[in-house]
This record gives structure tokens, C-alpha cells and sequence, in this order.
């Protein structure tokens, strides 16, 4: 797809009701663009159809006057040249092997979701290309929270591809005055990072539940930005993408408010709830609460020193106690603060 042909009116479909997927329906549809946006409850499209606003993830926001919303997977994906995903990890595989033969060859396939598959390792950029065939895969990852979205705040995000054109045609249709996209090469960097900033908001969230001060919330921002580059780097990702918007400016926003979900799951924790009475209370997908388990076997698997995940795993899935696991973590090595140099 050319730049000429990004900029001409597109039918675009987003297949996912939550509240990133309708924040990204409206940029779509306010840029003039024929934008249908796929929810799997018809109780819910039906709501959205009606009252004109997602009252379930963003309530109080208009939606787009010329947004369709449909719980109709045919009608979402008929004619569309873009398709992007927005569906939790935990059925992401479920609605694209759904949706596979709907889409024309050479459609735009673009996964906004940060997670990793349920009980396997797949990322969800994998996920399209095992259940696809002769698709353009892409993947959306920043410091985006919806809400603000919607609202006008100024935002960033990367769209990942190895395919250029690709970029080229997300950057065009997703930009507007608020919303500016940077591109990146590097697509499992940009979406392993995605999905492990998710990890270090729970552990930020206990952090601010037991009252600790900003001393402490950039010690774990910082460590934890070494651990994920780490693991990057033994998974064959480029450790440097990771100081980027996709990396350190996603993790830093996850880490520091109650907009994120992982961030308050950590909270109520922290407060002493058990963790599934917080992600219920939550009532919306925590990614990095499947993530922790993943990357934790993972990273055994592989020898990589992840402290913090570790840490995080004993509290959440080990039944340990906050004060025993913190006491661990501060008497453990003290190793090189900066494991990375410009110097050849």
C-alpha cells in the first residue's frame, strides 16, 4: 500500500471492544476513514450502537459519529485493507483463526495487544503469522494509555515491521494532531518489551501500597529496564530498542500510575488482597499477571538473572511474603549498574 493510497479514504477494521481498541477506532474514524470496530458481545455493540459511547472501557467519551460498531466478524472485515487486533492474549489466537478466512491476501494485520499466549511462548505478531497466510503482520507498542487518548493528550507510539510500506500506511492512517507514530524494524524488540513493562507495574504498584518513597519506584524502574534488556538480548532482540518509546517511555508510564491495570492489580496486592479477589476486583485483563509465569520460565530456561521477576513470581504464585522477598532482593549481589556501553 503507497503513501498516496494510506491517505485516500480505507476500510479498516478493529476486532476488539476494549478500551484501546475503541480509542484507536475513533483516531481511524476521525481521520476520515470507513472504520468498523468488532466487538464479540452483541449486548455490548449494541450498547456502543446506541448510546454512541463505551460505557463498559471508556465511559463518558463519544464515539466517532461515522465509527460502525458490529458484532458481526464479516460484516467488521468486509473489504478491509487494515485489520488492527486488539484482542487480550487469552483469546487472541481464538478470534484471528476466526477471522483468517475473511481477509483478502495483502491485508494489513497490526496487533496492538502487549501479552504473551496463554501456557505457550508465542508473542502475538506469531500468533498472525501461524494462523494467516500472505498477510503484512505488524505490531503497535507505547506509552498509551486509551483514556488520555481519547481525552487529546499529546501521545506517541511505535508501529514495528519488517515491512516498511507497512509503517509508511499505520503512520499515515493513525496520525493526527495529538497522535504521532514512530516506526521501528526491530518487531519482536518493540513487542517484548510491550509485554514485559507489564511485569515491573506490579511490582511498582506494591511498592506504592506498602508507601515506599520515589527513591525506591526509580531504583525498580531502572532495574527493571537492565532486566529487559538482558532478556532481550538472550532472546535475540536488540537490547537498544528498549531505550525507546516501546521500552523505557512504556515502561515509565505503566510504573507510575493507577490508569494501568497491571499497576493496580500490584496495588491491591500490596494491600494485602490475594491476587485473585485484585484482578477481579480490576474487572479487565492484567497481562502481566500470565506474563510473570512465562518470562520467569523462560528465563530460567535460558539462565538470565531477572531478580525482580523472580521476586514478583514468589509473591504472586509462591505464596512468600512481601517483607521476606523485599529483604532478599536488597541483600542480593551488587553488580555493574550499566551493563551496556557505546564504547566499541
Amino acid at each position: 500500500m503507497t503513501q498516496t493510497e494510506a491517505s485516500s479514504p480505507l476500510a479498516i477494521a478493529v476486532l476488539g471492544g476494549g478500551s484501546f481498541g475503541t480509542a484507536i477506532a475513533n483516531i481511524v474514524a476521525g481521520n476520515g476513514h470507513d472504520t468498523r470496530q468488532w466487538m464479540r458481545n452483541p449486548d455490548r455493540a449494541e450498547a456502543c450502537r446506541q448510546l454512541r459511547e463505551n460505557r463498559y472501557y471508556l465511559p463518558g467519551v463519544p464515539l466517532h459519529p461515522e465509527l460502525e460498531v458490529t458484532s458481526e466478524l464479516e460484516q467488521a472485515l468486509q473489504g478491509c485493507r487494515i485489520v488492527f487486533v486488539a484482542i487480550p492474549s487469552k483469546s487472541f489466537r481464538e478470534v484471528v483463526r476466526q477471522a483468517a478466512p475473511l481477509l483478502a491476501p495483502g491485508t494489513l494485520l497490526i496487533s496492538t495487544t502487549k501479552g504473551v499466549e496463554h501456557d505457550s511462548f508465542r508473542l502475538m505478531s506469531d500468533i498472525l503469522r501461524e494462523e494467516t497466510s500472505e498477510m503484512r503482520v505488524g505490531v503497535l507498542s507505547g506509552p498509551n494509555f486509551a483514556k488520555e487518548i481519547v481525552e487529546g493528550h499529546y501521545t506517541a507510539t511505535v508501529v514495528a515491521s519488517e515491512d516498511p510500506e507497512l509503517c509508511d500506511s499505520i503512520q499515515t492512517v493513525l496520525h493526527s494532531e495529538t497522535f504521532r507514530v514512530y516506526s521501528s524494524g526491530d518487531v519482536f524488540g518493540v513487542e517484548l518489551a510491550g509485554a514485559l513493562k507489564n511485569i515491573y507495574a506490579i511490582v511498582t504498584g506494591m511498592a506504592v501500597a506498602l508507601e515506599r518513597g520515589q527513591n525506591t519506584i526509580s531504583l525498580l524502574i531502572t532495574r527493571a529496564l537492565a532486566e529487559m534488556m538482558r532478556f532481550a538480548e538472550a532472546m535475540g532482540a536488540d537490547p537498544m530498542t528498549f531505550i525507546g518509546l516501546a521500552g523505557v517511555g512504556d515502561l515509565i508510564l505503566t510504573c507510575s500510575s493507577d490508569l494501568s491495570r497491571n499497576y493496580r492489580v500490584g496495588y491491591l496486592v500490596g494491600r494485602g488482597r490475594p491476587l485473585e479477589e485484585a484482578v477481579a476486583e480490576i474487572g479487565q485483563v492484567a497481562e502481566g499477571v500470565n506474563t510473570v509465569r512465562l518470562i520467569k520460565r523462560k528465563a530460567d530456561e535460558l539462565g538470565v538473572y531477572m531478580p525482580l521477576v523472580s521476586a514478583i513470581h514468589a509473591i504472586l504464585f509462591e505464596q512468600r511474603q512481601i517483607p521476606a522477598v523485599i529483604r532478599e532482593l536488597m541483600s542480593g549481589a551488587q553488580t555493574f549498574d550499566v551493563a551496556y556501553s557505546a564504547k566499541p
